[in-house]
């Protein structure tokens, strides 16, 4: 891969280590703007990992994030976030006790005044459920309302790349396909969507391409349709439940 590419994000030989040993493997990635990128995987992938040292959270042993051929592996989160990439990672994580309304803007505080205006609209425009719940305390909201919640957070800085971790984790099925195509109409606004899946269905649909990773290696890249249309790929992947 090379990093000159303005319209991709690249992740190149990725190791990343937690505990005992490496949970992410010399893993490589390529997220295009304007496309959906679905990373599927079982529980203990590394899926998780390779989102959190993308955002800064962990440090990788090595391996590059490269974005306009700049490379921000190892960056703290603040500056990854101002180069353009927000991370939702799983578990909704929310400030609980304060209204959604502060919940968003607690995401805009570091946007100048103009921008945060048109990011929390934009991001209500994709969410007009929480229009109604502005003065609601997050914390008491069902589960799909505050995956809308953290999603609309990352979208009011109009990012670049948007990596989006577990989003079916605990929610009803009908919640699920309601967001989904969501994140089809953010990759069609020209940002790169990573839809980062432990079920195999929630993701294909919605993706152009796909990786599996397992044990933390990737084992398989490719068109999401090929791996839809081949369950022998699924379950040579450990995806049994996509596979069914």
């Amino acid at each position: 891969m090379s990093g000159e590419s303005g319209g991709s994000l690249l992740l190149e030989e990725m190791t990343i280590s937690r505990g005992a040993g490496p949970v992410v493997r010399n893993v490589s990635l390529e997220i295009r703007r304007g496309e959906v990128t679905a990373l599927l995987g079982p529980n203990g992938a590394g899926k998780s990992s390779l989102v959190l040292a993308v955002g800064g959270v962990l440090r990788a042993e090595t391996g590059r994030v490269l974005l306009d051929g700049k490379d921000l592996c190892g960056k703290r989160p603040e500056r990854i976030r101002q180069a353009g990439i927000a991370i939702v990672p799983e578990g909704r994580r929310l400030l609980r006790e304060l209204t959604v309304a502060d919940n968003l803007d607690v995401a805009c505080y570091a946007l100048p005044r103009g921008q945060a205006k048109v990011g929390r609209e934009h991001a209500l425009e994709m969410f007009p459920e929480l229009v109604k719940r502005l003065d609601i305390r997050a914390g008491s909201m069902s589960g799909g309302e505050q995956q809308m919640l953290v999603l609309a957070q990352a979208l009011v800085s109009q990012p670049r790349f948007i990596f989006v971790d577990e989003l079916s984790l605990g929610l009803a099925p009908v919640v699920v396909k309601r967001l989904v195509p969501t994140l089809r109409t953010v990759a069609e606004s020209g940002v790169g969507v990573l839809l980062i899946e432990q079920f195999a269905p929630v993701a294909l649909g919605v993706s152009n391409h796909a990786y599996v990773m397992d044990r933390g290696r990737v084992q398989f890249s490719g068109m999401a349709a090929e791996l839809s249309e081949n369950p022998d790929l699924l379950h040579s992947s450990y995806l049994l439940a996509g596979a069914g």
